[in-house]
């Protein structure tokens, strides 16, 4: 696959990225944990109608990982480094879960020199749900752990027991990162992405499984409310990779939403 380097700030990044067809083009921006190759199957549904690109974010995949935690806008700011890069001035943008969140920062942005067209959220991050009571205690109680197995005498006394209790606790994708990234996915988790939904102004479909647990549909219809410009598709029985769990049905979805004609 081919890479390009970028330089985001001080630092210089190698991004690796897929790059098909042509014509009008779509930006496929990919979910926390994920890389290029789980989005095979849309890039192969679209290129035969636009230009389709796709690539690691910093951290993910075969691209570089950040020296400092990323938070959302730097994600924002990196792919429109991108876009200069591969020479994109506008485009189709779907965002699945974090890219979700990545979409919006861009749709939101104004006088970026990058026009967003139309945006497909994909079972898309972005809205902080209320904690439950049980969640609230397990966070306290967590936090009460880590302040104890943190003091410099328990930890001569129990060496790895903070690391060890720490692994235990965090989701998959928090403990499958790297120090530097389990920092920016705690970053971007409690960026709340509602107040920017509705300076979004352009047509967003909203696609997102009734069965995903890690972005539900509640969450799906709190942005629809205020995406002015927005409608919410419900694929029933698929879970956070929709888009996989019924393809064709996806697939039928996305061509409506941006006009293919067969």
């Amino acid at each position: 696959m081919p890479t390009i380097d970028i330089l985001y700030g001080k630092e210089s990044l190698n991004i690796n990225y897929v790059d098909r067809g042509s014509g009008k083009t779509v930006v496929i921006l990919h979910g926390w944990g994920t890389n290029v190759d789980v989005y095979a199957s849309i890039v192969n549904a679209l290129c035969p109608f636009f230009r389709v690109v796709v690539f690691d974010m910093p951290g993910f995949g075969k691209s570089t990982e950040p020296k400092d935690a990323f938070g959302v806008e730097d994600y924002a700011n990196c792919a429109l480094l991108i876009f200069e890069k591969l020479n994109i001035s506008e485009a189709f943008l779907i965002g699945h879960s974090h890219g979700g969140r990545v979409a919006i920062q861009l749709a939101a942005q104004k006088n970026n020199g990058f026009n967003v067209q139309k945006i497909i959220l994909l079972d898309s991050a972005g809205v902080i749900g209320k904690k439950s009571l049980k969640t609230e205690i397990k966070i306290k109680i967590y936090k009460a752990g880590k302040a104890i197995l943190g003091c410099a005498a328990v930890k001569k006394l129990f060496p790895g027991a903070l690391e060890k209790f720490k692994k235990g606790k965090g989701s998959a994708d928090y403990n499958a990162a790297s120090e530097v990234m389990k920092k920016s996915l705690v970053k971007c988790v409690n960026t709340d992405m509602t107040p920017l939904m509705p300076q979004i102004t352009v047509p967003t479909l909203l696609v997102f499984g009734s069965n995903d647990t890690a972005t539900p549909v509640a969450h799906a219809k709190i942005m629809e409310k205020l995406i002015s410009d927005s409608g919410l598709v419900v694929i029933e029985g698929a879970g956070h990779y929709s888009f996989l769990d019924n393809v064709p049905l996806f697939n039928a979805v996305m061509y409506s939403f941006f006009e293919v004609k067969q």
